[in-house]
């Protein structure tokens, strides 16, 4: 299902979608080895750091400064954090689309190297990807995109896995549909080993931690 706006298609510049890079590598906030409220299944979850739309509200408002966070290379990220009991990686920030070619790597990379679904949230809106030659490059390596910008005047009521109900569900392969993305809560808290909490998922007394230093 797909939301139809009226909006002007955004029109990109290659600098802009290349804003929190560092030196070929992504620039991330937080990974998540393993979640099971970021989609379906048990997921890999990747937050990109960069967004410049800042919306009221937003769960993650540590995601939006375009600085220097987590730097990793595509195959260092899977050699860290990928287990053999993931179903599939999710993609959210921050806006991941602000590192478009890395975007596109590591989605490429989890389809084709790891055999991964794979799912994106994005505040831009699919029309507006396709149009343009950088962000639609990833297109092909994603089995679902959740578009639109996070709107807190209009929160997801029930257990599916989005925020507010402007946003859509754009299945652009046959591998999900609608049924697959009710979670099985609204978020989750995981300690790890050395005793650090994560919140992560849909609730909104929950934020990502701010990473102790740059990688």
């Amino acid at each position: 299902m797909q939301d139809k706006t009226n909006k002007p298609p955004l029109q990109p510049a290659p600098a802009r979608f290349k804003r929190g890079a560092r030196e070929g590598k992504l620039n991330l906030h937080a990974v998540i080895p393993a979640s099971r409220v970021n989609g379906p299944g048990t997921r890999l979850v990747v937050f990109f750091q960069g967004c410049e739309r800042r919306c009221y509200g937003c769960f993650n408002p540590d995601t939006h400064p375009f600085e220097k966070r987590l730097a990793y290379g595509v195959n260092e990220l899977f050699e860290r954090h990928l287990s053999g009991r993931i179903e599939g990686m999710t993609v959210s920030g921050g806006e991941p689309f602000m590192q478009a070619k890395g975007l596109q790597e590591l989605l490429e990379c989890a389809q084709t190297e790891h055999g991964l679904s794979t799912v994106v949230y994005t505040g831009f809106r699919l029309e507006d990807i396709r149009l343009s030659k950088y962000m639609s490059a990833a297109l092909p390596f994603i089995d679902l995109l959740v578009d639109g910008a996070y709107n807190g005047q209009m929160p997801e009521p029930t257990l599916l896995a989005r925020g507010s109900t402007n946003q859509s569900f754009c299945f652009l392969t046959d591998r999900y549909c609608l049924d697959n993305l009710y979670m099985p809560a609204k978020a989750e808290i995981t300690i790890s080993p050395d005793g650090t909490v994560t919140g992560t998922g849909f609730g909104r007394t929950l934020q990502l931690p701010r990473p102790a230093e740059s990688r």
